[in-house]
């Protein structure tokens, strides 16, 4: 007999190295830092909440609670008569383990 499947999805390491865009920096982002633990990144349209925890975990090594995700409208602006659209993007919510942090100060 085989042994029993794992609940761990293997990801591609290279997918997942281009999954995180940046870190979104706002007050409403530093209170959350602060208060409950959790970082805001720009992610890629199509990825996933494992994706975005995996990818976390591997590029910071850290702990990953949750993840929430929130799909963000472009604005529409008009350039003279022509009315057009901004492009739309992924906001992904981290919430971290209690004891863990993402320090994007520090020096490389």
């Amino acid at each position: 007999m085989s042994a029993a499947p794992t609940n761990t999805p293997k990801f591609n390491p290279e997918r997942l190295m281009t999954l995180i865009l940046a870190p979104v920096v706002s007050e409403k982002g530093t209170y959350l830092a602060d208060t409950r633990n959790q970082v805001i990144f720009r992610v890629i349209n199509d990825a996933t909440k494992p994706e975005i925890k995996a990818a976390v975990e591997l590029l910071f090594k850290v702990e990953v609670e949750s993840v929430s995700v929130l799909n963000v409208h472009g604005k529409e602006k008009r350039f003279g008569r022509t009315v057009g659209r901004r492009r739309g993007w992924k906001k992904a919510y981290v919430s971290l383990k209690s004891g863990q942090e993402i320090n994007f100060a520090q020096e490389v």
